[in-house]
């Protein structure tokens, strides 16, 4: 979401109530949807850094309710911690920045949203895993993350993108696109739609248990890549998890079957050799030991169904490619033709994969339980 004109940032900071004189502002970090600033500033000759965005509203169609929710979740975390004896705030959990009129979010004149944070000092993103310890770090600061939000006290949040892992509403939606068929794609992904259908059961499994009490709504992540918990940069130590526009109800599964889908997949999302696409078990397994070491507010449903629930979002992504697909690459951005109908072959290619390995995964959740 690229506004064409350059903002103007020292009169865009200056809403904000900073501390320090602005500086200089560029572009920072990897993230697609919102736009994203470091801001520098000086306070009494020392450095003093900030994080501007812009909200992609777009894709949030409100942002002040979005806000709402972070403002609620980030003041809960900040006053967990602060009880638990953690020290140095603004480096574990994101601190909102207020406007001058003590709102969380700034709209321009060109009705562009703007929000600031303190910037997370000492503290980086890996963009790819490299290390099981990152894994599980990663995988520890989520569960943590989860755990300190159980308590957070009503109203309910608000649904920033609404049935966002809904399986059954993804499925009705791909089962509509390849009806309509508006660019003829569907003949060439036959493969594909078969695939879904043979496994389309799989899609109201955890909805049915959570109608039925067994499983819990949480808050959760939703968006639980690697890239989304700052490392220390001195001992790789998780520090601070970040990109909280998808903090809403939702279930628990919902977040370990992400990180499940991403961390333990051996090849980027859209390689195009599917031999190269596979779950690594010695991720899957430091992903399970950092995850149970926090995650101790686990019912007995959630955990049974802990390896079956990187299936199923592996499962709706690959749903969600292949539909984008079929309706002429309108939500996920490409780069090649078919890129999106690439992106569904290696997810698919690794609920294969995932499949194939449920029982080892099963074994490795049961030991890693003993161990927690």
């Amino acid at each position: 979401m690229s506004d064409p004109s350059s903002p103007d940032f020292s009169s865009l900071v200056n809403r904000f109530a900073i501390a320090g004189e602005f500086q200089t502002a560029a572009r920072h970090g990897s993230g697609h949807i919102n736009d994203t600033y470091k801001v520098d500033c000086t306070l009494a000759g020392r450095p003093v850094h900030y994080i501007l965005q812009r909200i992609n509203h777009t894709i949030f169609k409100d942002p002040a309710a979005l806000m709402d929710n972070i403002s609620r979740v980030t003041a809960h975390l900040r006053a967990k911690l602060q009880a638990a004896g953690v020290s140095d705030l603004n480096r574990h959990a994101l601190t909102v920045i207020p406007t001058r009129a003590d709102g969380p979010v700034f709209r321009d004149d060109a009705g562009q949203w703007w929000r600031m944070y303190h910037f997370v000092e000492r503290a980086r993103t890996f963009d790819k895993v490299e290390t099981e310890a990152q894994v599980c770090e990663a995988a520890r600061a989520f569960a943590q993350f989860q755990c300190l939000l159980a308590d957070l006290p009503a109203p309910r949040l608000h649904d920033t993108i609404p049935n966002f892992h809904n399986a059954v509403m993804r499925l009705a939606t791909l089962r509509d696109a390849v009806k309509q068929d508006p660019h003829g794609r569907a003949a060439g992904a036959q493969p594909e739609i078969a695939f879904v259908e043979q496994r389309a059961a799989m899609c109201a499994r955890l909805l049915d248990r959570h109608q039925r009490g067994e499983l819990p709504e949480r808050i959760t992540h939703n968006d639980t890549k690697l890239n989304n918990v700052m490392l220390d940069e001195q001992t790789n130590a998780a520090v601070c998890v970040i990109d909280l526009d998808t903090v809403m109800p939702g279930l628990a599964l919902y977040d370990f079957g992400d990180m499940v889908r991403t961390a333990t997949a051996a090849a980027l999302e859209d390689e195009r050799d599917l031999t190269k696409v596979f779950s690594r078990p010695e991720m899957f397994a430091a992903l399970a030991r950092g995850y149970l070491s926090e995650a101790k507010f686990l019912n007995a449903a959630e955990r049974e169904e802990l390896v079956f629930s990187g299936r199923l979002i592996t499962f709706v992504i690959g749903i969600r490619f292949l539909t984008d697909h079929l309706l002429g690459d309108v939500y996920f951005k490409i780069h090649r033709p078919n890129h999106n109908l690439d992106r569904c072959r290696t997810q698919f290619k690794m609920v294969a994969s995932l499949e194939a390995q449920t029982d080892a995964m099963e074994k490795i959740v049961a030991d890693a339980f003993r161990q927690s």
